[in-house]
């Protein structure tokens, strides 16, 4: 990063920075009129490392080839979790609370999101989703501070405010997410500490030595508290919730049940970012008994975290406005390794929960052929860009140049939540029998067919290979609404398994095809 993108970050317009107590805070004002008008609040849950989605959402319609994949690590059928939105996957058996979630018609699965030509190292595909960027292109603002820059076009001038008293955005339990970075600014506070929050709202702090350092580090906590620009008004709110719901002692529960007083005491953040770390699981992801072990604690955090959190929200009265969301960099490997592990992967599922979600399945089950190889990845079903896309229009209620401005493209929408949040007649996916997408002759040997059933409008075709790279230029026109059929001259393909992506609207489908 060059100098001044560095000061920008990190010092604002001021170029003084704020302390409270240890913690740098990046303050950007608040909400304009039009989002006060929308209450809503998104909540980001970052599982930091890689999730290994195949175990997290198993497809037990492919048990067997499930088993034989990965032997070693792999869940034992008869203690998957079932859940009613579909019989073909179920949850790993860690996700008890998750899976009430999704009993009560509050939680949702979007299975496979990835993006084409995936990068697996951890860095850079953390700065890919930070960024909604494709991979071939490096962006310095993120999608969320985009997305929050658009209301705010003066912005430092004037802000905070009385008019404008709150953070915009939070991170607590890590520095601020480079999501946050708006094109100029960043649009985010730190917490990144829980303790310190509450050493803020009860006005104390952790003892200090008694040397010339520790007197030096009690005199800048004074200071600290004098100038800071948003203590007070984070203060002001937390102060207001007196009771809460219990909460498990995790770590992802400290930071969520500092989100939940935040959003019952009024603050007007629409978004917050918290993170899950441990999710590099290369070797000892599971003990012999394949349901414990580190993926199985990490599992258990995240769903009885979500719970407490979602239990919590009800009892103050402001679940309806929270939309809680979950994602990693990237997947794993289909195949597992010697070591009781997994390696760096391609696309992997997320959750959506709320009171308002749409309860749905959203996909079809990872396909997992009898054969795997140790590179094989899991074939992307979603762009992690369209789920950005359909938070922005069903649960912000964005209009198509917002979202376009934001996210540089158009893509196709996912109806997460209710449509009635945002004033849509229906959030349900379209009704399907059968497949839309067929190939043939398949094996094929320089020409495939491939027919499809469009609903008309924009539709995209994508050739992949194993790794989700695009081995041929994408197919992406209006179609009549009807069946449809078009040919690819692949021979410059070598011999092996692909994947044919077809998106129409709200619609997707791969499946594979087989060069000679």
């Amino acid at each position: 990063m060059i100098r001044r993108n560095f000061i920008k970050n990190s010092v604002l317009g001021a170029m003084v920075p704020t302390f409270l107590n240890n913690q740098s805070l990046w303050a950007m004002g608040n909400i304009d009129q039009k989002l006060i008008e929308n209450e809503n609040v998104l909540v980001v849950i970052q599982l930091n490392g890689g999730n290994d989605g195949l175990n997290t959402v198993i497809p037990i319609n492919q048990y067997s080839n499930y088993k034989n994949a990965r032997s070693n690590i792999a869940l034992v059928e008869n203690k998957i979790l079932k859940i009613p939105q579909s019989e073909l996957i179920g949850l790993h058996p860690s996700l008890k609370n998750f899976a009430t979630l999704m009993n009560d018609g509050k939680g949702n699965i979007v299975q496979d999101v990835g993006y084409p030509n995936p990068n697996f190292s951890h860095f850079r595909a953390t700065d890919i989703w930070h960024t909604a960027s494709s991979s071939t292109e490096v962006l310095e603002s993120g999608w969320a501070g985009r997305f929050l820059a658009i209301d705010h076009p003066n912005f430092p001038e004037g802000y905070p405010s009385a008019k404008y008293p709150d953070p915009l955005s939070i991170q607590i339990g890590s520095v601020v997410s480079t999501a946050l970075q708006g094109p100029l600014y960043s649009m985010g506070m730190s917490i990144s500490d829980t303790t310190n929050f509450y050493n803020l709202i009860e006005n104390s702090d952790d003892p200090v030595p008694n040397t010339l350092a520790g007197k030096e580090l009690d005199y800048l906590r004074q200071v600290s508290k004098q100038t800071n620009k948003y203590s007070e008004t984070i203060k002001a709110a937390a102060l207001k919730v007196s009771q809460q719901k219990e909460y498990p002692n995790l770590s992802l529960a400290s930071q969520l049940k500092i989100v939940a007083r935040l959003i019952a005491g009024g603050l007007k953040t629409k978004i917050y970012y918290v993170r899950l770390g441990g999710f590099d699981t290369h070797s000892g992801q599971t003990a012999a008994d394949t349901s414990t072990g580190t993926h199985a604690n990490l599992m258990a955090n995240l769903g009885d975290s979500i719970k407490a959190f979602q239990d919590d929200l009800k009892f103050l009265g402001v679940a309806d406005k929270v939309l809680g969301m979950t994602y990693s960099e990237f997947g794993r490997r289909i195949k597992s390794n010697a070591s009781l592990g997994t390696d760096h992967g391609a696309a992997a599922p997320m959750f959506f929960f709320g009171e308002k979600v749409n309860p749905n399945y959203f996909g079809k089950p990872t396909t997992i052929s009898a054969s795997v190889a140790n590179n094989d990845n899991i074939p992307m079903q979603h762009d992690f860009r369209s789920i950005y896309a359909s938070i922005m229009k069903y649960w912000f209620c964005s209009d198509s140049v917002e979202m376009k401005s934001v996210l540089f493209q158009n893509f196709d929408t996912i109806p997460l939540v209710s449509g009635s949040v945002c004033g849509y007649v229906t959030a349900t996916e379209p009704e399907l029998t059968g497949t839309r997408l067929k190939a043939f002759p398949n094996p094929f040997q320089e020409t495939i067919n491939l027919n499809f059933v469009a609903n008309g409008g924009q539709s995209s075709i994508q050739i992949l290979n194993m790794n989700g790279q695009e081995v041929a230029p994408e197919i992406s026109e209006e179609f009549e609404a009807g069946n449809q059929q078009i040919s690819l001259n692949l021979n410059h393909l070598k011999s092996g398994i692909y994947l044919a992506r077809y998106r129409n609207e709200e619609y997707q489908e791969v499946v594979r095809i087989m060069k000679k």
